[in-house]
Formats: C-alpha cells, sequence, structure tokens
C-alpha cells in the first residue's frame, strides 16, 4: 500500500518501545496478524481470518463483504443498486458489475510523485496539475511522459492526528479533510482548530482502522482487548471496531477506562465493554482478588463477579471469603452463581445482626444462639409477608447451616482467625431448616389448544434466519427436555438402539448424570438430523466430537459453543409475542351461572419450560405409571413426579363432578346427584367400589375383588343392577350396539349347531336395551343448552383420556394428530 509507505518515511524512527506489562501481554503473532506497525499505528483487518470475515457480494468484481442475511448475498451499496433495478436476485446478480469509483488515496500519476492526486479525473497533485494546465498544456498521457517533469517530494501526513494520507501543502491537509475543514468553517462548527485536528476521525477506508493520534497507552489497551477478544472467539468486523476507536479519539481519553460508553449505540458500546471487561481482568490473580469486598470470578476460572459487599460484619465477611476459597475450586459449570447464593444467605444473616444487635454484630463475641434464632424468624416474616418464596426461604436456612458448619471445621475459630472467641452455640441445627415446599412445576403445562397452534406456526421461528431456535423448541416439544438441556445437545446425539429405534442422548445438567438416553419418534429424528447437515456444511473442519447441535452464531467460530437457554428463551419470546391470540374455552361465572366463552390465553404463561410441563401432564393423564413416567422424565425423586399426577387427579375430579349429573342405570333412569356429600362419595366409590366394563362401570362386590374377572351374567352389563353407565360412555355404548348387529347378521349365516347359534346370538332383548339406554342418554344430552353440552364435552374429553393407555417406545407430548398434524403418524 502506496499510502502505509509514505506513512512510514516519514515516521519518526526513534518511536522506542513501551516498556509496559500491558504491552508485554499483546502477543507478537497477533501483531503479525493485524500487520501492526507501531510507527505507522494502523489495524489492518485480515480477510482470511474467520472471526474478520464474511461472505463476498454476489455481484462480480465487487471486493466488498456481506454480513448480514438480510442483504441477500449483496454489499450495501450492490443492494441499494438492485432495489432501484426492479429485477430479481438471480437477475441481478448475473448481469451487474461492481461500480468503479475511487476508493483509498489517489497519488499523482507522475512517476515515483509522492504526492496525493486530486482525484481519478484528475490523477496529479496539485503542483504537477498547474504545470500541466498553465504551462506545458498537453495531455496528462504525455505530460507525465515529459523529459522535464519530474517528481515531487511528500509534504508529510496530513495535520489530523488520525489520518495517515499525504498533505496537499505544507500547512494543510489531505485533500478529503480540507474539504471537511471547509465544510466544518460554512457551517460554524470548526471552533479550535488544534482540538479538531485532534479529535475528528480518519478517511474510512475498508479494512483499515487507524489508531494514530491516541496515546500509547490506550493503543496497547486497544491492541490487548482486541487480542483477548479474538481469542474468545468474538466476531470483528471493522465497521464495529471503527467507531469505537473514534469515540476513544473524540473524547481524548488517556486510558480506556475513562471511556463514556452511555450516550452510543448499543453496537459500539457493547464492544467498548468487552474492550473493558478484558481490561479488568489483566493481571488478576487470586491473590490479589482474595483481598478485595467483589471478586472477578475470573481470578478464579468463573464467569461475572462474587459479591462479599453485603456482608457487613468484618468477622463474618473475612470467614465468608475463607469459606469462598476452599469452595470454589471444587466448582464445575456454572460454579460463580452456587457459590453467590450462599454467600447471599450469610448476607441475609449479616442484616439481621446488624438490625438486631445493639452493636450490629460487630464483636464476635457477643453472638449466640438467640441471634440465629431471631435470624430464623426474621426469614419465616419475609416469606409469610410474601417478600422471599418458599424454596428461597428453605435455601438459606440450609446454606447458612452448611456454611457456619464449614467455617468451624475450616479452623476459622483459632487464634488469629476471623471468628476466634465466638460463641460455641453460634450454629444451626438440622431441625431448623424448615420442610421442602411442594414442588409448584406442574399445573404449568399448555391446553391442547394452544399446543396445538403453537406447533402450526413453526414457521415463524426461521423467518429471522436462525433455523437453530426452531429446532431446539421442536426438541423440547417433542421430547420434554429442559431447555438447557437441548441447548448444550452435542452434535452426535442421536444413536439407534439393540432394535434399530432412535434414541437421544443428552445431559441431565440439573443432576449432573451424563449420557442419558431417551427413545424418540422418527419425526423427531429426522429434525435432529437436518439441524446436522446444516452444522456440518456450516463447519466443516471442525471434528464432529466437538462440534454442538445447535451452534450459537457469535464467538463460535468453530460450532463448539452451544446458544444459551436465555438467548432461547429470549427469542421465544419474541416469537409467542407476534403470534395472534390463542383462543381456548375457559369457564367464566357471568350473572351467578358458569359458561364457556373463547378467551385469549395469557401468552406470559408460554415459554420453552412449559413444553416439559406440558409433555409430563399428557403423559401422567393418560395413565403412565409414576415409576415410568419418573424415569421418562429422569427425576430425582418420585415425590417431583407424583405433582403431575395430584393435578391430573384434580381435573378429573372435576370431569366426574360433571359427567356425574349424568348418569343412568341398566334401564336409562337417570340418577341424580344433587348434593357435594354424593359426588364426594361417588369418587371414593369410583377409587375402590366399582370395575370398569368395556361400556360402563360395574358395581358388584364380587366382580369388583376380581378385577372385572368374575362376572355371574357373563357380561350382559345392560340386565344387571349393578350396571350403569354416563355421557363419557355413549361412544363405547354406540360401537356395542353396532358389534350385537354385526354379530346378530354373522352367527345367522355361520355354519354351527343351532344350541351353539342360540347361545352365542345377541338376543332381541339385549339390542333393545341398548338401544333405548343410548336414546335416552342423547335425549339428555340434547335437551342442555348449549354452554352446558360444552363443558360437558370438555369434561367427557378428560375422563376418557384416562382411560388410554401410552406406549413408552416413542413418548412424545401427544398423539400426532392432536398437535402436530402435519407430521406423518410415527
Amino acid at each position: 500500500m502506496s499510502t502505509l509507505r509514505a506513512v512510514a518515511s516519514t515516521a519518526s524512527s526513534t518511536t522506542g518501545e513501551i516498556a509496559d506489562p500491558l504491552h508485554e501481554a499483546v502477543n507478537p503473532e497477533f501483531l503479525q496478524l493485524m500487520s501492526w506497525d507501531p510507527q505507522i499505528k494502523l489495524l489492518i483487518i485480515p480477510r482470511d481470518h474467520p472471526q474478520f470475515s464474511a461472505p463476498d457480494c454476489l455481484v462480480t468484481g465487487c471486493d466488498k463483504m456481506v454480513y448480514y442475511a438480510f442483504q441477500h448475498g449483496l454489499c450495501v451499496g450492490c443492494m441499494k443498486r438492485w432495489e432501484k433495478s426492479g429485477q430479481s436476485i438471480e437477475e441481478f446478480t448475473g448481469t451487474a458489475k461492481r461500480v468503479w469509483r475511487a476508493i483509498g488515496e489517489v497519488f499523482c500519476k507522475v512517476p515515483e510523485c509522492a504526492r496525493p492526486g486530486n482525484g481519478l479525473s484528475t490523477p496529479l497533485c496539485s503542483a504537477h496539475l498547474h504545470q500541466q494546465k498553465r504551462i506545458y498544456k498537453i495531455p496528462v498521457e504525455e505530460f507525465v511522459q515529459h523529459p522535464d517533469v519530474v517528481p515531487l517530494e511528500a509534504f508529510g501526513p496530513c495535520h489530523v492526528a488520525a489520518c495517515y494520507r499525504q498533505r496537499q501543502s505544507p500547512t494543510g491537509y489531505c485533500p478529503a479533510h480540507a474539504q471537511r475543514r471547509r465544510a466544518a468553517i460554512r457551517k460554524g462548527t470548526l471552533g479550535d482548530e488544534d482540538l479538531w485536528r485532534r479529535t475528528t476521525n480518519a478517511v474510512s477506508e475498508h479494512g483499515v482502522i487507524s489508531l494514530r493520534g491516541l496515546p500509547d497507552r490506550v493503543v496497547y489497551e486497544v491492541l490487548y482487548g482486541l487480542q483477548e477478544r479474538v481469542r474468545e472467539g468474538v466476531m470483528q468486523k471493522d465497521y464495529i471496531l471503527r467507531p469505537l476507536c473514534d469515540l476513544i479519539r473524540s473524547q481524548q481519553v488517556t486510558t480506556l477506562t475513562e471511556l463514556d460508553l452511555g450516550k452510543v449505540n448499543h453496537t459500539t458500546a457493547g464492544a467498548g465493554k468487552g474492550f473493558l471487561k478484558h481490561l479488568g481482568r489483566f493481571g488478576l490473580t487470586p491473590e490479589t482478588e482474595r483481598h478485595k469486598d467483589i471478586w472477578s470470578g475470573y481470578a478464579f476460572g468463573l464467569d461475572g463477579y462474587i459479591y462479599f459487599d453485603k456482608i457487613s460484619q468484618f468477622w463474618l465477611r473475612e470467614a465468608t471469603k475463607a469459606w469462598a476459597l476452599d469452595d470454589i475450586p471444587q466448582r464445575r459449570g456454572k460454579g460463580r452463581t452456587v457459590v453467590q447464593s450462599h454467600i447471599n444467605a450469610i448476607a441475609q444473616l449479616s442484616d439481621s445482626l446488624r438490625l438486631n444487635r445493639p452493636d450490629h454484630g460487630e464483636d464476635v463475641r457477643t453472638v449466640a444462639r438467640d441471634d440465629l434464632t431471631i435470624f430464623l424468624n426474621r426469614l419465616l416474616f419475609l416469606k409469610e409477608q410474601g417478600e422471599i418464596s418458599g424454596y428461597t426461604h428453605v435455601r438459606l436456612v440450609r446454606y447458612a447451616r452448611r456454611l457456619l458448619s464449614r467455617m468451624r471445621t475450616l479452623g476459622l475459630t483459632k487464634r488469629d482467625q476471623p471468628l476466634h472467641g465466638i460463641c460455641e452455640t453460634f450454629g444451626l441445627r438440622a431441625e431448623d431448616v424448615p420442610d421442602d415446599p411442594e414442588d409448584s412445576e406442574a399445573g404449568r403445562d399448555l391446553p391442547a389448544e394452544v399446543m396445538t397452534q403453537l406447533c402450526q406456526h413453526l414457521d415463524g421461528l426461521e423467518i429471522s434466519g436462525a433455523p437453530e431456535i426452531r429446532t431446539a423448541v421442536e426438541l423440547v416439544i417433542d421430547t420434554g427436555r429442559r431447555p438447557t438441556e437441548v441447548c448444550r445437545l452435542p452434535y452426535d446425539c442421536l444413536e439407534r438402539d439393540e432394535d434399530g429405534k432412535l434414541t437421544l442422548v443428552y445431559d441431565n445438567h440439573k443432576a449432573a448424570r451424563k449420557a442419558r438416553r431417551l427413545p424418540i419418534s422418527g419425526e423427531t429424528g429426522a429434525v435432529i438430523t437436518a439441524q446436522q447437515d446444516r452444522v456440518r456444511a456450516r463447519f466443516p473442519n471442525t471434528p464432529t466430537s466437538e462440534l454442538k447441535l445447535l451452534p450459537t452464531a457469535l464467538t463460535n467460530t468453530m460450532g463448539t459453543k452451544p446458544i444459551s437457554a436465555e438467548w432461547l428463551s429470549a427469542r421465544h419470546r419474541t416469537w409467542v409475542d407476534s403470534l395472534p391470540e390463542f383462543l381456548v374455552p375457559t369457564v367464566v361465572t357471568v350473572k351467578g351461572r358458569q359458561v364457556t366463552q373463547m378467551l385469549p390465553f395469557d401468552k406470559a404463561k408460554i415459554f420453552p419450560y412449559a413444553y416439559r410441563h406440558t409433555y409430563a401432564q399428557r403423559h401422567a393423564d393418560a395413565g403412565v405409571a409414576p415409576d415410568a413416567l419418573q424415569s421418562l422424565m429422569d427425576h430425582r425423586q418420585l415425590t417431583t413426579t407424583q405433582q403431575y399426577y395430584r393435578v391430573g387427579e384434580k381435573r378429573k375430579r372435576e370431569a366426574v363432578e360433571r359427567v356425574t349429573a349424568m348418569q343412568f342405570d341398566r334401564n336409562g333412569n337417570r340418577v341424580w346427584r344433587k348434593a357435594q356429600a354424593l359426588l364426594d362419595s361417588e369418587h371414593a366409590r369410583r377409587a375402590i367400589g366399582e370395575v370398569q366394563v368395556p361400556y360402563g362401570l360395574c358395581t358388584e362386590p364380587t366382580n369388583v375383588q376380581a378385577g372385572g374377572h368374575d362376572c355371574p351374567v357373563r357380561f350382559r352389563c345392560v340386565g344387571c343392577d349393578h350396571y350403569r353407565t354416563d355421557v363419557s360412555y355413549l361412544p363405547d355404548l354406540e360401537a356395542y350396539l353396532a358389534d350385537l348387529l354385526r354379530g346378530r347378521e354373522r352367527l345367522a349365516a355361520f355354519a354351527a349347531d343351532s344350541w351353539a347359534k342360540a347361545e352365542a346370538m345377541p338376543s332381541d332383548e339385549e339390542i333393545t336395551r341398548v338401544r333405548r339406554l343410548i336414546k335416552r342418554v342423547r335425549e339428555d344430552l340434547d335437551d342442555l343448552t348449549e354452554e352446558d353440552q360444552i363443558q360437558i364435552k370438555e369434561a367427557v374429553t378428560v375422563v376418557r383420556r384416562t382411560r388410554r393407555v401410552v406406549s413408552l417406545g416413542l413418548p412424545r407430548v401427544g398423539p400426532p394428530e392432536d398437535l402436530r398434524p402435519e407430521r406423518p403418524a410415527g
């Protein structure tokens, strides 16, 4: 680049290396990657590096890069030309050519002349242009070859500190900044010209970022921050880095820690915060952090910060730090969150001591068991007031007990230790920890109508060009795994068992269980296979053992980093909010009477984890055994799984109360249930005093005791006083009648002894009884109001669902025809 050679030739040769640890931390390999020269101070973006590059523009000859999917493969300039052309993308890219324009600095065409030219139309410096037009008056081609025309020396770099172009005159600026200066004078915005020189941006040039005009300290802060961000895998683009460097120059800071990011766009602010994060980590060690009240987790191999500043008592704060130093090496993954949760429990104890004791708990020798009793009462009060949940109440007491006990075993009560002199009774007992509250996950499942509508709109998740989001949502719906488990799936997560059926292999991070296996359907396997193909095409050089099934688009040049559950939740929320209202039948009270109306479903209840609840609840409602569902959901405790059955039983009870009001005996007489006491006994009778028969219920004691296998009348139910049915069995009664009629026709034409046919032939009385019973049920159903019919229909659906058996071979959120009609049956 001729510009850089000119700048280098005029740069001071006396510039020495900076004796600064930060300078030493910038690797020579990185400086070579960025073509860094400490004299020129320009960053040259390496186009062949995956973190700096992007696809080339589709227009032939255009060397610009395409950074966003919405640009349709065109750079910004070509996209504007395409939008004006009225052509399709294929037609435009097939015929369009690069628009040739002056990019960068144009030098004088006189051989070896070091001065800048006046543009493509007049490619001569000002002196030579004057000679060509005023003295020689010959064409440019002849002028540059004239023997009397000699090259001229450069005047040096532009007086604008950031600029690396050559001046037009001994005291002036490069052509571009000379034009800017004239425009500022006309507008009256030039002000102090010396300040203008120091703060004005360099002329933007693709792939070049100027650090000229910045203090040496700031220059190496930028280099170090950029190096660490590249090492971290962050995508670096010149259109992001250049505004940040210009912001630094405009504020004339002497170090990046003085940078004000309050009034800039979020992209520049985000980049600035990233640089400041790495600068804040520079030189950190556990030895330097342990004496602070706020620790950087980076020094301990963790993310974020660890806060001790809310613990007001010095002795308690130092003891908690000693515990943290001992505990942190034992943590993996999101260990900082766990450590901070324990510290927060001690912070609550600190608040209690500060509010309760006259000395605010500052003297370790005065605290005793009574102070812990007050602490326990304070937490109970906060829970009763709704300021903390029952789960938080249990966790705070449990963590505080754990830390106080561990502090003693660490020897912190010895001389010269923080807890020296503390009372022996200052501790929490096992009985101080309250019982765990009931699990609150169950009951947060989504109605089938909502799930059906959501699945019909899944295509909307791909509009933003993020197919991994749709894949993640589909997998959570189909498998019932936690969103975190789905997000972290490895590329090779699909296997076949010994029977050749597909199996999902995942890690249960919550319970620290590795390589869990879940049978899945062929349709779900197809979703995973399609995603694997996309990932393989995107990261062809990364070993599959290191790839993630759902790689993030940020800081992920090799495809080894998965999307986060938080990012999935945010994109899912945007998608759900963009969908039409979900109308579901809802029972409401109008003028003292319950009616069913189609009301909007609260979209706040639709979140990724709700799909897991829905998966579990549907299987529980379908009669899957609790121990089987516990294994299917990978729950640690059966009590967690049983919560779904309690919800299902509650819904079933409500449905039974509705259908009981339409119950009939064998003669079609309606059995009225008017008192709640009778309904309560009805629930008990359904549990222990009856047995299900093909089209109703039997209460005959010996048959009930035998589980329905000891009917004295050989299952002629309509002739037995112990038989009754209700509206939920209407489809079964109709099917039974059809079987009786078909059986009579077949027996009439069947070759058998007359006595055998007579014994097997359905009697006319039985057929008449069944017909009369069906008619009676239908008449009573037709007499109901439309609202009552809707409510009965919903209750029948719930009651009948509990009679189905769900196979665990291919676990799903429900029958494919219910939620995913576009899929073939598995």
